[in-house]
C-alpha cells in the first residue's frame, strides 16, 4: 500500500523501497503477481486533485508507470476512498471524480495494455448527482477486477451490529447498511460483470461496551441481536490508551476498538483453535458471530472460520473472481484462510 500524500501528480511518495523490493521478490518466488495499491483510508486526500485535469492525469500516469517499471510490478490497485464523496473527512472531493477516474484508467490502459488494473470499492462509483452510478460498464472495460470492501458497513451509533454481514435483507429496516448480497447485486445491476467482482473480507471485528441486561435475552443467557451500546469505546487489540497521535486531517485517532482475529486469540477472547471462550452466538441473518465477556462488558462483532466458510461458499456458488482479505496478517495460524479455501474448493499456497 502506498498513500497519496501530495497533490503533485508527478510524485508518488512514502514508498519503503526495501519492503517493496522484498515483496516483489517473494511474490515472484511463489508465482504470484506483485500488485501495488495506491491510496487507502488515510492516503486518498489528493486523488481528486490529481485526476482533475488531462494534464495532471498524464503526469500521474507517467509516475505510475515509472514505479511499475522500477519495481517490476504486474499491476496497480486503486484504493481511492472515495471518488465523489468524502472518506477520511478532509479529502478533496469533486462531482466529476468518477468521470475523471474513468479517464485516468482509460489513458493508463491505452499506455500499458498488459498492466493489471483493479480498484477497491464499496458501492458503485458515485455519479455527479451524489448517488451510485447505475451503469459502470465503461469501468468494466478497463478494470480487470474490483474488490468489494464489504466490511465496516455498520453505521448505528446506538446499537451493536455486524461488521461484515453476508446478508442484511432479513434485518430490521433501520439496521440494513449493506451486505455481501446487496453490494454484489448493486454492482451487477450497474452492469459490472460478476466474474470481475472480488469479495473483500475482514480478518477483524469491532468491540462495544454492552451491559449484561442489554446483552442477554432475559434469563436464557442467549445473546440478543442488536443490543444497545452502554458505555465508552473499549480498547482494541492494537490500541494504546492515551495515544495522542492524529490522522492526516489533524483529528485525534482515539480508540478504534478493533480486534484482529489473532488479537482476539492473543487477548484471551478466543482459544488457539479460534473458538470463543465467552458467550457466543451466530447471527442467523448476517451469518457472522458475536462474543461477549460479561465481566468486562465487552461485546465483539467479528468474523470466524464459520462465517468465512459461508462467504467462501457464496464466492464459489456465484462465480465471483475470488477474494481479498484485509488483512491476512490478522488471521491466526491460517484458521480463516483455511476455512475460506476449503469452502471455495481451492488449495492454499505454500
Amino acid at each position: 500500500m502506498c498513500r497519496i500524500t501530495t497533490s503533485d501528480p508527478s510524485e508518488i511518495a512514502g514508498i519503503d523501497q526495501d519492503l517493496l523490493q522484498d515483496f516483489v521478490r517473494i511474490a515472484r518466488s511463489k508465482r504470484v503477481s506483485p500488485v501495488l495499491a495506491l491510496g487507502g483510508w488515510t492516503g486518498s486526500r489528493f486523488f481528486s486533485t490529481i485526476v482533475a485535469t488531462a494534464e495532471s492525469r498524464t503526469k500521474f500516469i507517467k509516475a505510475i508507470l515509472a514505479l511499475v517499471d522500477k519495481y517490476d510490478l504486474d499491476g496497480i490497485d486503486f484504493d481511492w476512498e472515495y471518488p465523489g464523496h468524502q472518506g477520511l473527512g478532509c479529502n478533496a472531493v469533486d462531482p466529476d471524480d468518477s468521470a475523471n477516474f474513468l479517464s485516468l484508467l482509460q489513458e493508463l490502459r491505452k499506455n500499458r495494455s498488459n498492466l493489471e488494473l483493479s480498484a477497491a470499492v464499496a458501492t458503485p462509483f458515485t455519479g455527479p448527482d451524489g448517488n451510485p452510478m447505475t451503469d459502470v460498464s465503461e469501468f468494466a472495460n478497463v478494470l480487470d477486477r474490483v474488490e468489494l470492501m464489504v466490511y465496516d458497513t455498520w453505521s448505528s451509533k446506538t446499537n451493536v451490529g455486524p461488521n461484515a454481514p453476508l446478508r442484511d435483507d432479513c434485518a430490521p429496516s433501520d439496521f440494513q447498511f449493506g451486505s455481501v448480497h446487496s453490494i454484489v447485486d448493486q454492482w451487477t445491476q450497474a452492469k459490472f460483470p460478476i466474474e470481475k467482482l472480488v469479495l473483500g473480507l475482514a480478518a477483524y471485528g469491532h468491540s462495544f461496551t454492552v451491559s449484561p441486561s442489554s446483552a442477554f435475552n432475559g434469563s436464557t443467557r442467549s445473546l440478543n441481536t442488536y443490543p444497545s451500546i452502554g458505555g465508552p469505546q473499549p480498547a482494541g487489540s492494537s490500541d494504546t490508551p492515551g495515544d495522542t497521535s492524529k490522522d492526516p486531517c489533524g483529528n485525534p485517532y482515539g480508540l478504534s476498538g478493533v480486534f484482529t482475529f489473532s488479537g482476539l486469540v492473543n487477548t484471551g477472547f478466543l482459544d488457539e483453535r479460534g473458538n470463543a471462550k465467552y458467550n457466543y452466538a451466530i447471527d442467523g441473518c448476517s451469518g457472522t458471530p458475536f462474543l461477549y465477556d460479561e465481566k468486562s462488558q465487552v461485546m465483539v462483532s467479528y468474523d470466524d472460520a464459520k462465517s468465512f466458510g459461508l462467504k467462501g461458499a457464496y464466492i464459489a456458488d456465484n462465480n465471483l473472481a475470488g477474494f481479498a482479505v484485509w488483512d491476512a496478517t490478522g488471521d491466526y495460524n491460517d484458521i480463516l484462510l483455511d476455512s475460506l479455501h476449503s469452502a471455495i474448493g481451492i488449495s492454499a499456497c505454500d
